[in-house]
Protein backbone atom coordinates (compact mmCIF):
# COMPACT_ATOMS: atom_id res chain seq x y z
CA UNK A 1 0.00 0.00 0.00
CA UNK A 2 1.47 3.27 -0.49
CA UNK A 3 1.17 6.43 1.68
CA UNK A 4 -1.98 8.50 1.96
CA UNK A 5 -1.77 12.25 1.23
CA UNK A 6 -2.91 14.57 4.41
CA UNK A 7 -3.48 18.06 3.81
CA UNK A 8 -4.44 20.71 6.36
CA UNK A 9 -5.94 24.32 5.02
CA UNK A 10 -7.76 27.49 6.62
CA UNK A 11 -11.16 28.33 6.32
CA UNK A 12 -13.08 30.72 7.85
CA UNK A 13 -16.42 28.90 7.88
CA UNK A 14 -16.39 25.27 8.90
CA UNK A 15 -20.36 24.62 8.36
CA UNK A 16 -19.56 26.61 4.40
CA UNK A 17 -16.66 23.78 4.13
CA UNK A 18 -18.65 20.96 5.75
CA UNK A 19 -21.52 21.66 3.01
CA UNK A 20 -19.18 22.14 -0.24
CA UNK A 21 -16.46 19.19 0.98
CA UNK A 22 -19.41 16.97 2.60
CA UNK A 23 -22.70 17.97 0.61
CA UNK A 24 -21.30 18.81 -2.83
CA UNK A 25 -18.10 17.01 -3.36
CA UNK A 26 -19.33 13.78 -1.13
CA UNK A 27 -16.71 13.55 0.85
CA UNK A 28 -17.38 11.97 4.41
CA UNK A 29 -16.58 13.32 7.45
CA UNK A 30 -13.99 11.81 9.99
CA UNK A 31 -12.93 13.39 13.41
CA UNK A 32 -14.14 16.54 14.21
CA UNK A 33 -14.39 19.64 16.86
CA UNK A 34 -15.07 23.16 17.14
CA UNK A 35 -12.14 23.90 15.13
CA UNK A 36 -11.89 21.54 12.39
CA UNK A 37 -13.29 18.81 10.22
CA UNK A 38 -11.82 15.52 9.00
CA UNK A 39 -13.12 14.80 5.46
CA UNK A 40 -12.41 11.57 3.35
CA UNK A 41 -10.85 12.96 0.07
CA UNK A 42 -11.12 10.07 -2.37
CA UNK A 43 -8.70 8.19 0.39
CA UNK A 44 -6.51 11.09 1.36
CA UNK A 45 -7.30 13.01 4.52
CA UNK A 46 -8.02 16.49 4.05
CA UNK A 47 -8.28 18.64 7.22
CA UNK A 48 -10.66 21.73 7.00
CA UNK A 49 -9.04 24.40 10.22
CA UNK A 50 -11.04 27.50 11.14
CA UNK A 51 -9.26 30.53 10.67
CA UNK A 52 -11.65 33.22 12.19
CA UNK A 53 -8.66 35.39 13.45
CA UNK A 54 -9.09 38.46 10.68
CA UNK A 55 -6.29 36.28 8.68
CA UNK A 56 -5.17 33.33 8.77
CA UNK A 57 -4.84 31.68 12.29
CA UNK A 58 -1.52 30.90 12.92
CA UNK A 59 -2.33 27.22 14.80
CA UNK A 60 -5.35 25.60 16.68
CA UNK A 61 -5.67 23.08 19.53
CA UNK A 62 -5.29 19.69 18.41
CA UNK A 63 -4.59 17.04 21.95
CA UNK A 64 -2.59 19.30 23.74
CA UNK A 65 -0.50 20.68 21.07
CA UNK A 66 -0.45 23.68 18.96
CA UNK A 67 -1.43 22.28 15.18
CA UNK A 68 -0.50 24.72 12.71
CA UNK A 69 -3.60 25.79 10.51
CA UNK A 70 -1.56 25.35 7.19
CA UNK A 71 0.24 22.31 6.72
CA UNK A 72 0.90 19.13 4.87
CA UNK A 73 2.24 15.64 4.92
CA UNK A 74 1.80 11.92 4.37
CA UNK A 75 0.12 9.19 6.64
CA UNK A 76 2.79 6.21 6.42
CA UNK A 77 3.03 2.89 7.94
CA UNK A 78 4.33 2.77 11.74
CA UNK A 79 7.66 1.44 10.55
CA UNK A 80 8.18 3.70 8.09
CA UNK A 81 7.04 6.78 10.67
CA UNK A 82 9.55 5.25 12.89
CA UNK A 83 12.51 5.38 10.57
CA UNK A 84 11.45 8.61 9.44
CA UNK A 85 11.15 9.76 12.90
CA UNK A 86 14.97 8.34 13.86
CA UNK A 87 16.95 9.71 10.59
CA UNK A 88 15.49 13.34 11.64
CA UNK A 89 16.04 13.43 15.03
CA UNK A 90 19.70 11.95 14.08
CA UNK A 91 20.15 14.31 11.60
CA UNK A 92 19.46 17.37 14.28
CA UNK A 93 16.12 18.03 12.29
CA UNK A 94 14.10 20.69 14.93
CA UNK A 95 10.87 19.81 15.55
CA UNK A 96 8.13 21.56 15.45
CA UNK A 97 6.07 19.32 17.28
CA UNK A 98 7.91 16.22 19.01
CA UNK A 99 7.56 12.74 17.74
CA UNK A 100 4.29 11.36 19.79
CA UNK A 101 1.15 9.51 19.78
CA UNK A 102 -1.94 11.72 19.85
CA UNK A 103 -5.67 10.60 20.76
CA UNK A 104 -3.82 7.79 22.74
CA UNK A 105 -6.90 4.88 23.14
CA UNK A 106 -9.38 6.34 21.26
CA UNK A 107 -10.62 6.95 17.44
CA UNK A 108 -8.19 8.19 15.36
CA UNK A 109 -5.40 7.10 17.73
CA UNK A 110 -2.04 8.43 15.53
CA UNK A 111 1.96 9.02 15.74
CA UNK A 112 2.47 12.00 14.70
CA UNK A 113 5.29 15.13 14.40
CA UNK A 114 5.87 17.93 12.52
CA UNK A 115 8.83 19.80 10.57
CA UNK A 116 9.36 22.18 8.43
CA UNK A 117 10.93 22.24 5.28
CA UNK A 118 13.88 24.94 4.53
CA UNK A 119 11.15 27.54 3.52
CA UNK A 120 9.12 27.25 6.88
CA UNK A 121 6.38 25.15 5.00
CA UNK A 122 4.92 22.96 8.21
CA UNK A 123 4.64 19.04 7.21
CA UNK A 124 3.22 16.75 9.56
CA UNK A 125 4.06 12.94 9.27
CA UNK A 126 1.39 10.18 10.86
CA UNK A 127 0.64 7.01 11.69
CA UNK A 128 -2.80 5.64 13.06
CA UNK A 129 -2.62 2.43 15.37
CA UNK A 130 -5.17 0.96 13.37
CA UNK A 131 -5.21 2.51 8.98
CA UNK A 132 -9.41 1.50 9.36
CA UNK A 133 -9.40 4.72 12.03
CA UNK A 134 -8.22 7.38 9.70
CA UNK A 135 -11.77 8.58 9.13
CA UNK A 136 -13.16 7.26 12.79
CA UNK A 137 -15.66 9.55 14.39
CA UNK A 138 -14.75 10.35 18.18
CA UNK A 139 -17.40 12.58 19.96
CA UNK A 140 -15.19 13.40 22.66
CA UNK A 141 -13.27 16.00 20.98
CA UNK A 142 -14.56 19.46 21.62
Amino acid sequence: MRPRFHLAFPVHDLEAARGFYQGLLGCAVGRESSRWIDFDFHGHQITAHLADTGGEAVANPVDGDRVPVRHFGLILERSEWTALAQRLEQAGTPFLIEPRVRFEGRPGEQATMFVRDPSGNALEFKSFADEAAIFARDPGLD
